[in-house]
């Protein structure tokens, strides 16, 4: 079977646990090297010293349930086969969780087929994430306490790592799962801060966010974006976040499952596809605090509508997140619930350097059928003030954007279109010349959007690029390019060296120039 690395189009690490090795005793048998790709982040694993060799990751042998991702049905007959049960995740979350890494593990594993379960440790399920997110969660950790789970994943965060260290309910069903050598894993600040007081990482190697290494033993410490120890495995921070998520869906479900999620999540791209294109080049600075808008919907994409603010608000921009529902409650595509800051009649009142809409669609998770009616991306673009909004903002020659299908959005709204004063003026000679021209002939506005939608949107399609910039428009496929998406725009508003900073906050590699 071709590995998840190859179709991912990286770089492949192997991670090997010689029988010989001082680490082999506590993982049990030996069991097959694997290939992992180094993905989201890109980042190249600090080498282990010789002495630790790299581990292998134990692949589940059972096959995926996600009925959704099976492309043929097995030769044989499997009609009167038992239906697998599903596998069940828990997710924990509290006070200053990292929203990134929470929503991401979520929506990634639900669309491998997982039965995901987030749990607050709060009293109560409505928590504040530690960028400003208010994410609502399925039930109390207290429910969990009965239940078996294939999988513990924690995400890290301050102080979210600390609440679910604190958390005695939290800690007996992990300690219990990983004594039944079941999967548990944690990212960022959770392995050390977490894990670690709980005997958890005991003779396991381990990895964190650079600022808690320290913390973890010396001797099993390593500096590399994955590592699977056993059944435990770390990751180090939100920019790692899709490639510790998949790691989990191809040890729950295999290869071919992660290899197929990583294609719905765009993560395969080309070896030689750039980060940015950037063409009529202008400036974005503003001589004030950013202000910038993120208008979302039922069925909003909770990847893209929250990295996309994290990231920002890390770079000290104001984001308003507003809905276009009759509530501030959203359920998003993936089941995650979001509340938003206000809803857009009230964010309306404001004027915003940059307006970003994220994609919508018709939900397909089970936890959203609720939402019916048309898809996020109609309600977009059947939002009288959201319209008015977008139109006052070319108008202004203020910044807009879109991500993955949104771009469709600004398309409708004849938002595409070149209108600086040059292609006015040319506009005027056209119509002098030509009593027949319109608008129309104006040449379109270079753009990239989801593979689906490109064809309709503009003759000007870049390929080949994560992120296109034409004068004050951003465009970007979407979910996994959405971090590149993000730092492109603080770099055109603070510039890179302030990009970069919150690239390495986030641990993803990001270029010195």
């Amino acid at each position: 079977m071709e590995s998840l690395s190859s179709v991912l189009c990286f770089t492949a690490a192997k991670f090997r646990c010689p029988k010989n090795s001082p680490m082999a005793s506590s993982f049990g048998p030996s069991v097959p090297s694997f290939s992992i790709a180094l993905m989201a982040s890109g980042h190249q694993p600090t080498p282990t010293p010789k002495r630790f060799p790299k581990v292998t990751k134990t692949l589940s042998a059972t096959p995926s349930p996600a009925a959704t991702l099976t492309s043929t049905p097995p030769a044989t007959d499997t009609s009167n086969a038992t239906p697998l049960p599903p596998k069940k995740v828990l997710v924990p979350i509290g006070f200053g969780t990292e929203e990134m890494e929470a929503v991401i593990i979520v929506d990634v594993l639900r669309r491998a087929g997982a039965e995901v379960t987030v749990a607050s440790v709060e009293p109560q399920l409505e928590i504040e994430a530690s960028g400003g997110t208010k994410l609502v969660a399925d039930t109390s950790i207290a429910t969990c306490s009965d239940h078996v789970f294939d999988l513990v994943a924690l995400p890290g965060g301050m102080p979210g790592s600390v609440r679910l260290r604190d958390c005695e309910i939290l800690k007996k069903i992990t300690s219990k799962h990983a004594e039944e050598k079941r999967l548990y894993g944690a990212i960022c600040a959770a392995p050390a801060v977490t894990l670690l007081p709980w005997g958890l990482t005991r003779r396991k190697q381990a990895t964190c966010h650079p600022a808690f290494m320290d913390k973890l033993p010396t001797f099993w410490a390593v500096k590399s974006n994955i590592q699977v120890s056993g059944g435990l495995t770390t990751s180090r921070g939100p920019g790692t976040s899709f490639e510790f998520a998949l790691c989990l869906v191809e040890q729950l479900f295999g290869e071919s499952v992660a290899r197929k999620v990583g294609e719905l999540l765009m993560i395969c791209a080309a070896e030689d596809e750039s980060r940015k294109e950037e063409f009529n080049t202008v400036e974005w600075s503003v001589d004030h605090n950013p202000r910038v808008l993120i208008p979302i919907a039922n069925g909003s994409e909770e990847i893209e509508v929250v990295t996309i603010a994290d990231i920002l608000r890390r770079a000290k921009v104001d984001v308003v997140v507003a809905s276009v529902e009759k509530s501030v409650k959203i359920l998003a595509a993936q089941g995650t619930r979001i509340i938003a800051d206000k809803l857009i009649r009230d964010a309306a009142e404001s004027i915003y350097d940059l307006i970003i809409l994220p994609w919508h669609r018709v939900p397909k998770h089970p936890k959203t059928q609720l939402v019916g009616g048309n898809s996020g991306a109609e309600r977009l673009n059947k939002s009288r003030i959201l319209k008015k909004l977008l139109k006052e903002q070319k108008l202004a020659g203020r910044i807009y954007g879109a991500v993955c299908s949104s771009p469709e959005v600004l398309h409708k709204q004849g938002l595409l279109k070149v209108m600086y004063l040059a292609d006015l003026f040319l506009l005027l000679i056209l119509i002098i010349f030509n009593p027949y021209a319109s608008p129309d002939q104006i040449q379109d506005k270079k753009a990239t959007a989801h593979p689906s939608v490109v064809s309709s949107l503009t003759n000007e399609v870049v390929n080949g690029t994560k992120v296109v910039i034409d004068g004050k428009l951003i465009t970007s496929r979407g979910l996994s390019t959405v971090t590149e998406f993000a730092l492109a725009i603080i770099s055109k508003l603070f510039g890179h060296a302030r990009a970069r900073s919150v690239a390495e906050g986030l641990v993803y590699e990001y270029p010195r120039s």
